[in-house]
Order: C-alpha cells, then sequence, then structure tokens
C-alpha cells in the first residue's frame, strides 16, 4: 500500500494547555485507520490541524499528503484536496432540503443560476451511494439522527472526497444506525476511499478498521495493526495502565431504605392520552446502587425527569417519601430540598451552560450555598469550584475555563459537581458515561463508589448492560413504561434482563 498521509511532530499550544506533543500519524491509502484516545487527549484537535480549521501556521510540524507538503490555510483549502471532516455535531441547516445542505457552497449553477433538475439528479445518485431513498427537496428536520449522518457523508462525496475523517459519527446514534454507517464505511473502502475514524467504542474498531493509532495526552503511543488490535491491548495504551478490572473494586455497605416510589404514573406532555409509566414503583437503600435497564424507549428517562421536579410529563401522580417520610418533588427546587438530585442524559443541551465557566455551573444549582444576604460571594464561590476541580479531578487550567472547552468525560464531572454541591441524598444518574472513554468511564464509576460509600442512594441508568451488571446492586427492567422485573446482582445477567423484556413484550402484544 501507498501513503496517503504522513503527520510529522504535530504539536499545538492553546493557553495553558499543550494539546498536542509532537504527534505522529501515518495513513496509507484506502485504508481504514482508527484514532483512540481519552478524551482530552488530542485526537479531534489532531484531526482539526489536518483539516485546516487550526490553518498552517498555528502549529509545530509538517503534513505530508499524496506526497507533498500540505499547508492548508482554511477548509476550503482542504476540501479541495479531497479532505473532508464530519465533525461529532452535525453541520447541517435543518430548514433547508437534503438537496440544499448536499450543495451548500458548492452549487451546481452557471452564471450565478443554481440548476435545480441537474441538482436533484445529483442528489438522488449521492442518497443512492449512502443506501437513502429520501427525496431531494425533504426537508433535513424531518429526518432522524441516523439519516443525518449519512447525509454528511453524501455531502463530502459531492465534494469528491479522499480522504474521509469522522469523529465520534456513531455517538448519537441507535445500534442499527450505527451499523449501517459502518457498512457504508467498508463499501467506501472498496471503493478506494481512505477514512480516519475517532471512536469510543471499541467493538466498532475491531470490526472495521485496518490499524489504529492510539493518542495519550496529546502524543501518539502506538499504531496497531488489525492483527494486533484487542480491547485489553488499546485500554492499555489509552489509559497508561492495565485495567484487569473495567470497574473499580467495591464492598457494599446497604443500610435503611432512603429512597421509595410507588404508584408512579405519568403522561405524554403533548399527545393526550398516552401514559408513559404506569403504576412504577422501586426503592433504593443507602450505600446502594440501583440500575434501571431497558430498551430505548422503555420509559427510563421519561421516569427519572417525572420524579425530579416533574420536569417531563403532565397529569403525574403518584408518592414519593425520602427516609420513610413522603415528599413533595412537583418543582425542581422542591425535589433539590427534598434531597433528589438528576444528571441529566444531555449534558450539553440540559446540564451545562457552556458559555459559562466552570465555577458558575458547578455553583448554579445551589446558589444560596456561596452566597451571604443574597448576595454572592465570589471568593467562596470559586473556593467551592477549586475543591471540587480537585476532588472530582476535572482536568482544565482554570476553574474560570469556559466548559465548552471541556472534553466530554471533564463535562460530564463539572455536571455530577454541580449536583453533589446541593448535597443529595439520592443521586439519579442517566447514562453518566455516554460519549466519554473508557478512563474517564473509571473515573465516574470510582465516585459512583464514593458515593454510595458515604451512605448515599445512587440510581443508574444505562443502555450498556455490562455496566449495569459491573456497577450494580439490584437491577430494574423497564418495558413499555412499566416495572417487568428485579434482579439481585446475583441473579443479574445480560439474558435474564431480556428475557424480562421479551416475556412482557409478549404479553403486551
Amino acid at each position: 500500500m501507498t501513503t496517503l498521509l504522513e503527520m510529522r511532530g504535530i504539536s499545538k499550544v492553546f493557553p495553558g494547555v499543550r494539546a498536542l506533543d509532537h504527534v505522529n500519524l501515518q495513513v496509507e491509502a484506502g485504508e481504514i485507520h482508527a484514532i483512540c484516545g481519552e478524551n482530552g487527549a488530542g485526537k479531534s484537535t489532531l484531526m482539526k490541524v489536518l483539516s485546516g480549521i487550526y490553518p498552517h501556521g498555528s502549529y509545530e510540524g509538517e503534513i505530508l499528503y499524496d506526497g507533498a507538503t500540505l499547508m492548508n490555510r482554511s477548509i476550503s483549502d482542504s476540501e479541495a484536496k479531497g479532505i473532508i471532516i464530519i465533525h461529532q455535531e452535525l453541520a447541517l441547516v435543518p430548514l433547508l432540503s437534503i438537496a440544499e445542505n448536499l450543495f451548500l457552497g458548492n452549487e451546481v449553477a452557471k452564471n450565478g443560476v443554481i440548476n435545480w433538475p441537474q441538482t436533484f439528479q445529483k442528489t438522488e445518485t449521492l442518497l443512492a451511494k449512502v443506501g437513502l431513498a429520501e427525496a431531494p427537496t425533504t426537508k433535513v428536520e424531518k429526518l432522524g439522527v441516523g439519516k443525518q449522518q449519512l447525509i454528511e457523508i453524501a455531502k463530502a462525496l459531492a465534494k469528491d472526497v479522499r480522504l474521509l475523517i469522522l469523529d465520534e459519527p456513531t455517538a448519537a446514534l441507535q445500534e442499527n444506525d450505527s451499523q449501517k454507517l459502518l457498512d457504508l464505511l467498508l463499501e467506501l473502502k472498496a471503493q478506494g476511499i481512505t477514512s480516519i475514524l475517532i471512536s469510543h467504542k471499541l467493538n466498532e474498531i475491531n470490526r472495521v478498521a485496518d490499524r489504529i493509532t492510539i493518542i495519550r495526552d496529546g502524543a501518539s503511543v502506538s499504531t496497531l495493526t488489525r492483527a494486533e488490535i484487542t480491547e485489553d491491548r488499546i485500554i492499555r495504551d489509552m489509559v497508561g495502565r492495565d485495567m484487569a478490572h473495567r470497574y473499580p473494586d467495591r464492598t457494599p455497605d446497604i443500610g435503611e431504605t432512603l429512597l421509595e416510589v410507588s404508584g408512579w404514573n405519568v403522561w405524554h406532555p403533548e399527545q393526550k392520552g398516552r401514559q408513559m409509566i404506569r403504576d412504577a414503583g422501586f426503592t433504593v437503600a443507602k450505600g446502594e446502587i440501583v440500575g434501571i435497564a431497558g430498551l430505548m424507549g422503555a420509559g427510563r428517562t421519561e421516569l427519572a425527569m417525572s420524579l425530579f421536579g416533574h420536569s417531563y410529563g403532565t397529569n403525574i401522580s403518584g408518592s414519593v417519601k425520602v427516609g420513610g417520610k413522603p415528599v413533595d418533588t412537583s418543582t425542581v427546587a422542591k425535589a433539590v430540598s427534598a434531597g433528589l438530585s438528576y444528571v441529566t442524559e444531555d449534558r450539553k443541551a440540559l446540564g451545562l451552560v457552556l458559555d459559562e465557566p466552570i465555577v458558575r455551573n458547578i455553583t448554579l444549582a445551589n446558589l444560596m450555598g456561596v452566597s451571604k444576604r443574597g448576595v454572592l460571594d465570589k471568593r467562596r464561590e470559586t473556593q467551592v469550584a477549586e475543591g471540587y476541580r480537585s476532588a472530582m479531578a476535572i482536568r482544565t487550567p482554570g476553574v474560570f475555563q469556559k466548559v465548552v472547552n471541556l472534553s466530554g468525560g471533564n463535562q460530564q464531572k463539572v455536571v455530577l459537581s454541580k449536583w453533589l454541591f446541593t448535597d443529595p441524598q439520592v443521586l439519579i444518574l442517566d447514562e453518566p458515561t455516554r460519549g466519554i472513554d473508557v478512563g474517564a468511564k473509571f473515573e465516574i464509576y470510582s465516585i459512583m463508589n464514593d458515593l454510595a460509600a458515604q451512605g448515599r442512594g445512587v440510581v443508574m441508568i444505562s443502555s450498556e448492560m455490562p455496566e449495569l451488571l459491573g456497577m450494580c446492586d439490584r437491577i430494574y427492567v423497564m418495558n413499555e413504561g412499566r416495572i417487568v422485573g428485579e434482579l439481585s446482582r446475583a441473579e443479574a445477567s445480560q439474558e435474564r434482563i431480556m428475557a424480562l423484556i421479551l416475556k412482557d413484550s409478549g404479553k403486551a402484544a
């Protein structure tokens, strides 16, 4: 194989942070080359250097592309050479049609007039290549995230892509959509298109990657061939240590019942007559980590949000007891006062104010805790934030850095810090490790264990069954808005969980 891309000694410095430190990367023509590393390791920064987002002159090192020195000064420069990057946050215009999105800035036009028949014809050809049958005039907002991701790839094909860079392309996709996208990458490889895939999902890397380069703390650690790729080797190189145990050791010390929910019913906020949660009930004891398992759409998030201040749903009924006493959780403020906290699954949209600094995000849910007679004590606020920065090992130059600049794992630690500052008795964690790497996951698990050791109750909602099995003392199983089973740690297995779901689905049918 011939070398298409070689990045030599790439270094990139931001104020207070060396994001890349002499990184080397070699990509062969026609291969799928994966890049793996912890959040904040420098993967996305390296790709932004390659794609011209960080222009030539803003970094040190040399890039060779197709045998010639690459000196991109903009994204347009890189796209003209066939280097196309698809970011984790999709860059589509929802209110425009598929055709308009595919050729935005690359219009099929003559003398400033768009040739719509030719645009639609080319759109249909491109959509067929990525396995979509939608009409070119369909607005992007009408499509699911999986199809939008395929449209991003079609958009790259419209620009005669030679090197396709995908940054966490399946992070927000369901399993079926993820498989379709991976199949498409393999098809593009057969057509001679080279791909660089950034992913945390080791099973995906195992499936499609020809080679993998691992980056740790801004430096390239190793490049593995397909024969050398194993999960254990990837994890060891990513985090700098063996992880014989994916989950931290813990000896449970479970006390009396802390949270008791019974007869909980919730109706859809917009679709009249549609009941989302049906007569749900569960308990959490002091020092206990309780899991909630279920397929997508089972109602797990709806249950959690409706409990926490009636943040979801309408006509909510049922009872909640904390420490054996009935409590009112009908508003967020009342739920917090009752001892509940909820860490949302969507940290960027619902958990954080991205343009605000770390210090403000951490104290936002408990401003009274950093105020005197209604006046914010900024010195106290900084002390609190610095305390959580240290305790949670938030990797940042300082607490006044904007949260938007943090990696996903560090953003999650800020959300956790925010709710821990409210001193909850029961902490509900909704997909707490979604979109973060194995090293950061281990740190989140350790924090959960520490909370349980303090006598707090932890509720963990997760779509990853191995995670639930590895962390939880008991697991409740949900299906179609109902709790259909309860398993102890000794009883729980992926097969038992799926059997409960399928058994209940059979009853429902």
